[in-house]
Order: C-alpha cells, then sequence, then structure tokens
C-alpha cells in the first residue's frame, strides 16, 4: 500500500484502488440511493391516495428525510446525485466527469424504475393512486414551477454542498429541508419533481406521460441555471466588467 493511500484511507477518504471497481462502487450506490429515494417518497404518495395515513404534510416529509438519509448514507461514495439534472449541472461546472455522465444517469434511471416497478407489486395502484407526476394545471404551469423549484435546489447544493467555504456536514439536512419545502409549495401544482428520474420511472412503469416533458427539461433548465448562478457568489480576481463582458 503506498504512502499516500495510507494517507487518504487516514483522512477518511479512501476509494477503491480500482478505477473501474470505484466506478462500479458509485453507479451501485446511486442506483440504491436513488431506489431508495423513489421508494419512499412515492410511495408515501400512494400510500396516503389508497388509505389516507401519510397527508400531504407528512408526503413532503418523506420526500425530504429520505433525500437526507440518502446523502449522509452514500454521498461519500457516489456524491449522492439520485438526479439526473444535478448531473448533468455537475458536470458542466467541471464537479463531475463527463465520461460518467451516461452512467451516472443509468443507475439513476433503474432505481427509479425499480422502485416504481416494486411499489406496483406490493400496492393496489389504482390511476388515482398514481404515485408519479402529472400537471394539476397545464402543463406549462408546471413547466415554470419544475424550473423554479429546481433552481432553488441546485443553488442550495452548490452552496451549502459544493462551495469549500461551507459547512458541509449539515449540506444533507440543508439539501433535504428545500426538498420538503419545495414539496410544500409546488406539490399542489406539478408534484414537486426536481428530478427527471423521479417522474420518468412511475411514468414508464405505468405508462402514464401526461406532460412529462415538463418534468425532463424543467428540473434541467432550472438546476443548469441554479448551479451556474451560484457561480457568481464564488470568489473571483475577475472585476465586474470582465464578467460581464465574458457573459456578453
Amino acid at each position: 500500500m503506498t504512502e499516500s493511500r495510507v494517507s487518504d484511507m487516514e483522512k477518511g477518504n479512501s476509494v477503491s484502488a480500482n478505477p473501474k471497481i470505484h466506478i462500479a462502487q458509485k453507479m451501485l450506490a446511486e442506483f440504491i440511493g436513488t431506489f431508495c429515494v423513489i421508494f419512499a417518497g412515492c410511495g408515501s404518495v400512494a400510500v396516503n391516495s389508497l388509505y389516507g395515513k401519510v397527508t400531504f404534510p407528512g408526503v413532503c416529509v418523506t420526500w425530504g428525510l429520505i433525500v437526507m438519509a440518502m446523502i449522509y448514507t452514500v454521498g461519500h461514495v457516489s456524491g449522492a446525485h439520485f438526479n439526473p439534472a444535478v448531473t448533468i449541472t455537475l458536470s458542466l461546472l467541471g464537479l463531475c466527469p463527463f465520461k460518467e455522465v451516461v452512467l451516472y444517469i443509468l443507475a439513476q434511471l433503474l432505481g427509479s424504475i425499480s422502485a416504481s416497478g416494486t411499489l406496483s407489486l406490493i400496492m393496489n395502484v389504482t390511476p388515482e393512486a398514481y404515485f408519479g407526476t402529472v400537471p394539476a394545471g397545464s402543463t406549462l404551469q408546471s413547466f415554470v414551477v419544475e424550473i423554479i423549484i429546481t433552481f432553488m435546489l441546485m443553488f442550495v447544493i452548490s452552496g451549502a454542498s459544493n462551495d469549500d467555504r461551507a459547512i458541509k456536514k449539515h449540506g444533507g439536512i440543508v439539501v433535504g429541508m428545500t426538498i420538503m419545502l419545495n414539496v410544500f409549495v409546488g406539490g399542489p401544482i406539478s408534484g414537486a419533481s426536481m428530478n427527471p428520474a423521479r417522474s420518468l420511472g412511475p411514468a414508464i412503469v405505468k405508462l402514464q406521460f401526461k406532460g412529462i416533458w415538463a418534468y425532463i427539461f424543467g428540473p434541467i433548465v432550472g438546476a443548469v441555471t441554479g448551479g451556474f448562478v451560484y457561480e457568481l457568489l464564488k470568489p473571483t480576481e475577475k472585476t465586474f466588467s470582465d464578467i460581464v463582458k465574458r457573459s456578453g
């Protein structure tokens, strides 16, 4: 074992020495993490519709708690994206290798589809108890809502988890709380997806694709915008005029 390898392990930041195994571990973490997020979150939606035991506030809290739990469980392995929109944004910001983006998204989609299939097997999910996301009003309204709430989510992720100045041990709590609050506000309008995988998994399993484009492109637009807007808050040696010229 090399000296650098020992140093990494002492710091608690060790990774598998074999790059292929390391990538496989990250993908497995993303698959399991996404499975758990969708199983608990969508499961609470289905249970509330079928039995009325969870209540809408309970659904909101469930989404926040499960995301928080998975961030602290596998965040040190894969980064705990669980969301193609987050993965795409991080890659554009240089925080996730481009070569891993497709693998991340595939793991996330498989996790969501598997969880959705499991929920369908263990529950008598009627059309009224559909646990995916469909627009309550117009699809355009849901599209706009998804952009706004995903912007907020990615902005918080960037500040609480990705900025070196942040108190990162609290990142999972802050991200989970943001998701919970976003579901409170956006849930009655769009279902508050914020995540293409969260919407695509149930849609594929239950063959319900109404307004699905809003849940794919809305979160991506919101996440990319939120991530890049936060970049404006990071320390820089450039003058304001240099930043304006570059953006122009």
